[in-house]
């Protein structure tokens, strides 16, 4: 892994699409000026509707639509590696669909997709609100770790920060850096987040590129942000509260393999995760 400059998108996406699409471009572009090789995006950036079941509207077929040109387009023009925080594809049942976050190349090829592993069904009594992410999505099955010339990255979204086995198999193929597009809620973000991020990070020796959805939203939804780049000891390189904006920091070879080197707690592992 050669030295690389990541940037994590952190909005506050609303219902309107055309909007949504404006901010994400200038956030883009506000990163790569300020030196970004690799840029997330966070979870629903194109789309946080009113109901869970706006974002059927904005379904597309996997290869083809208007979210996958913009993403492609995007990479392309700034010649960067882009991780498409997550936009919704069809799947095989009618009325839900897959929660996949694409990744694309400098020359703007799609290289591959992850769907998220796991669906956000909860209830905040203290609150009084209750979240069911299986009504309208279908959870995908495998997990992604690819080749790129700053090492091997691995994707998860959101939810996933709370399984670490899927993590661990990550760091069984080798992962250097994991990017988790998101949009924690702004009660278990509060209590978890930063937790949970540090701990992959630390867990698995690797990088942590943290994208997160952080604001206030017309359907009357707050979610936590806190965006964050976090290194393979757990420290936290950069962050964002909340609101639009971006953090950005070098993902550096030799740190990676000096941590590694000098604690090597991946080789000391006795148990696997099936």
């Amino acid at each position: 892994m050669d030295a690389c400059v990541a940037a994590a998108v952190q909005m506050a996406s609303g219902p309107n699409v055309g909007a949504n699409l404006i901010e994400a471009e200038r956030l883009i572009a506000n990163a790569v000026d300020a030196g970004a090789q690799l840029v997330v995006l966070p979870e629903n950036f194109a789309h946080f509707g009113i109901e869970p079941t706006d974002v059927l509207q904005h379904r597309e077929a996997d290869g083809d639509g208007p979210l996958q040109t913009f993403l492609s387009q995007q990479a392309q023009r700034h010649a960067i590696w882009l991780v498409g925080g997550t936009i919704p594809l069809f799947c095989s049942v009618q009325d839900r669909a897959k929660s996949a976050c694409l990744i694309f190349d400098p020359s703007g090829e799609r290289l591959a997709r992850y769907d998220k592993m796991h669906m956000f069904d909860v209830r905040h009594p203290e609150v009084d609100e209750q979240y069911r992410e299986s009504d309208v999505m279908e959870s995908g099955d495998d997990i992604l770790v690819l080749d790129m010339p700053f090492g091997r990255l691995g994707v998860a979204i959101c939810y996933d920060l709370r399984f670490p086995e899927q993590f661990r198999q990550m760091a069984a193929s080798g992962v250097d850096v994991i990017a988790v597009p998101s949009a924690f809620t702004a009660l278990t973000g509060q209590a978890h987040w930063d937790v949970l991020v540090r701990a992959r990070a630390i867990e698995n020796l690797c990088y942590v590129v943290a994208s997160g959805q952080g604001g206030y939203h017309l359907n009357g939804r707050e979610t936590h942000g806190n965006s964050m780049i976090v290194d393979p000891w757990g420290s936290v390189m950069d962050q964002l509260p909340q609101g639009s904006g971006f953090v950005s920091a070098t993902l550096d070879r030799e740190r990676l393999d000096s941590v590694r080197r000098n604690f090597p707690a991946l080789n000391h592992m006795r148990l696997t995760c099936e």
